[in-house]
């Protein structure tokens, strides 16, 4: 058997690994931080603030949803409805104030400036700026549409086979 002698390159070459992992790991720290101006950028081309002005009314209908759960699952007098009403909207109206877009951007800015390099931003926006990033932005709402609706499709089946497991667990138990 032939023992191999190690050579220079050989022990060489797990140092230079081990410096290579190293210097990627730190790689991030070196990348040239983003600035607000170049943040704006990328958040107005990317239509954040009409992404954020879309989903208010979305989640205003939810709340208003479980109001009304909340209101049928109890037997409410007028008074108590009317009560129940006035913290929906004030609950509704406080909603609007912390998500509006004078609120969130700075957020926004922050969050974006700690979680990208400069580099990344100004490429993000670039893309939004085209014609093909317009394009994402213009479909992406029925994208997302069209996704729920083959997702609900997909899972009423299997929502069907469950409640059969469920109603034969529970004929089982009586």
């Amino acid at each position: 058997m032939q023992r191999c002698r190690p050579t220079l390159r050989t022990r060489c070459v797990p140092l230079l690994v081990a410096a290579g992992l190293l210097l990627a790991s730190i790689a991030p720290a070196w990348a040239t931080p983003a600035t607000d101006a170049d943040v704006n950028r990328l958040l107005a081309a990317s239509r954040a603030q009409n992404m954020l002005d879309a989903m208010l009314p979305q989640m205003e209908a939810m709340q208003a949803q479980q109001f009304a759960q909340i209101a049928e699952q109890q037997t409410l007098s007028a008074e108590q409805r009317a009560s129940l009403q006035r913290i929906q909207q004030r609950t509704s109206q406080t909603l609007r104030q912390a998500l509006a877009w004078s609120q969130m951007r700075p957020m926004y800015v922050d969050l974006y400036k700690q979680s990208f390099s400069k580099e990344d931003v100004l490429a993000m926006a670039e893309f939004y700026e085209s014609p093909a990033g317009q394009s994402l932005l213009d479909k992406t709402p029925a994208l997302m549409q069209n996704l729920m609706v083959a997702i609900q499709q997909k899972m009423t089946p299997l929502m069907a086979d469950l409640q059969k497991d469920l109603e034969k667990i529970n004929s089982e138990v009586k």
